[in-house]
């Protein structure tokens, strides 16, 4: 969810005809923008083309986003995961454009959410609540408040799915990829289309509250025993298919000042904390929060001494089972990588279909260089140290002062030039394991932890 916010909403335009009929004008404005820009486009220098191309298509993009950004309601979340897992489909400057999608922090008034929870609960349970009329929180497609039990008197946060947003899926993708077509923002390959489904997937998982519900007591009962993290609880009684009623579990923001200016020992122990997570849904349990956005986790503060700091995990709705067809060469890559084993890390990429039996031995070679590489801050320091800046006196890496998406960017760009002929898109669950391991680099680059990250990955591939 984002900050609370300061402005609302009467209603959330969900109706059909109107979010398509906005959708239409957006794409015939945007595409008489790129005609005449186009047609202008005729009398420049062959050597200049390409650049004002991009420069039209950013300024399409832009302005579709913002389009997009004024419906609310699933387009918008369908706008940010495109964003997010469309990096192997659509140019970088639509992804860029899609990145500016933020939620709109305008929630909807508290008489039409009022109006929801009691066709989806009843007022006999309503009654038994007490429910903050301000929001903690507001996304595209719901808004959380804070409530109380009152005869218990535990606190308790309602999410609360706006009204129409789940019927308005399917219209909102089928407007979507109609403007995709008209515009000719990318070509309409197999590939594409198998990306688009996924997109349609996770957006029934999101919209889906019994689904959400069910992972979110799982996650609950797995880590139960681990005092190290903090899972909410669900509140059956006052859960719907539009509404979960989970405990109230304060903390703070990763990127909170409170968090960075944690000392460094304390700042560790919530990376190792956070990167054990991550090897666990990859390594034992096969399923995984494959969301990598912050506002996923709080810390909760400890004393610095007996207790200690907690993870709270929130938001279940991205969690994602993995078939075996793509765990199994997916966890034999790691375990390559991290061991460097050539033999074995080219069998993984081989069964996941990444290069066919034609691929000239130095392409293959090439891209198991840029898996050694990106393993770095999880190898043995001894064996295969990284750069000596990147590791303090104890060996431990220095994830804040790490340049390694830089440098793997800069290796892969120079490794492709004349081998990208040689290579297929990556499965699409794949894409998901590396959003997933990216999202810890980030969580540990943000908290500049000291790690070993050998230490916190070692004994689930020993095991394995």
């Amino acid at each position: 969810m984002s900050e609370k916010p300061k402005t609302t909403l009467k209603r959330v335009k969900t109706g059909a005809f109107e979010r398509r009929f906005s959708m239409a004008k957006a794409g015939f404005v945007a595409g008489t923008m790129l005609a005449a820009q186009s047609a202008g486009n005729m009398f420049t220098r062959k050597e200049e083309r390409a650049d004002r191309q991009k420069a039209i298509l950013s300024k399409q993009a832009h302005y579709l986003a913002e389009e997009i950004g004024k419906l609310k309601g699933s387009i918008v979340k369908i706008g940010q995961m495109m964003a997010l897992y469309g990096e192997h489909f659509l140019p970088v400057e639509v992804t860029e454009a899609l990145h500016t999608l933020e939620d709109n922090t305008a929630a909807l008034e508290w008489t039409t959410i009022y109006e929801e929870l009691e066709d989806e609960l009843g007022a006999e349970k309503l009654a038994l609540l007490e429910i903050e009329e301000s929001p903690l929180g507001a996304a595209s497609i719901g808004q959380v408040h804070k409530a109380v039990i009152k005869a218990t008197g535990e606190q308790i946060c309602l999410k609360i799915q706006y009204p129409g947003v789940a019927e308005a899926v399917d219209s909102d993708l089928g407007a979507v990829e109609s403007l995709i077509r008209m515009l000719k923002i990318v070509p309409i390959t197999e590939e594409f289309e198998s990306w688009f489904q996924e997109i349609r997937e996770m957006m029934y998982r999101e919209v889906d509250y019994n689904h959400e519900r069910e992972k979110t007591k799982l996650f609950r009962e797995r880590l139960q025993d681990d005092p190290r993290f903090i899972v909410p609880k669900i509140y059956e009684e006052f859960c719907s298919n539009r509404v979960i009623a989970t405990s109230f579990e304060p903390g703070l923001d990763i990127d909170a000042p409170e968090t960075k200016a944690l000392p460094q020992a304390r700042r560790n122990a919530i990376c190792r904390t956070a990167l054990d997570l991550c090897w666990k849904e990859v390594f034992l349990w096969g399923e995984m929060q494959t969301d990598p956005n912050f506002g996923n986790y709080f810390v909760r503060l400890g004393d610095g001494a007996e207790q200690p700091d907690q993870v709270v995990l929130l938001d279940f709705g991205a969690v994602r089972e993995f078939s075996d067809k793509t765990l199994e060469p997916g966890r034999k890559i790691v375990k390559a990588a991290f061991l460097h084993d050539e033999a074995l890390l080219l069998e993984g990429l081989s069964a996941l279909h990444l290069f066919g039996p034609d691929t000239p031995m130095d392409a293959k070679r090439g891209l198991a260089q840029l898996c050694f590489m990106a393993i770095e801050p999880f190898a043995d320091p001894e064996r295969f140290p990284p750069p000596s800046y990147l590791l303090n006196d104890q060996l431990e890496y220095k994830w804040g002062e790490s340049n390694l998406p830089a440098r793997l960017s800069m290796k892969a760009g120079l490794s492709a030039a004349g081998a990208n002929r040689h290579f297929t898109i990556p499965p699409r669950e794949l894409m998901f394991l590396v959003r997933k391991i990216m999202g810890a680099y980030t969580f540990m680059s943000v908290l500049k932890a000291e790690i070993r990250g050998y230490d916190v990955l070692s004994p689930y591939i020993l095991s394995n």
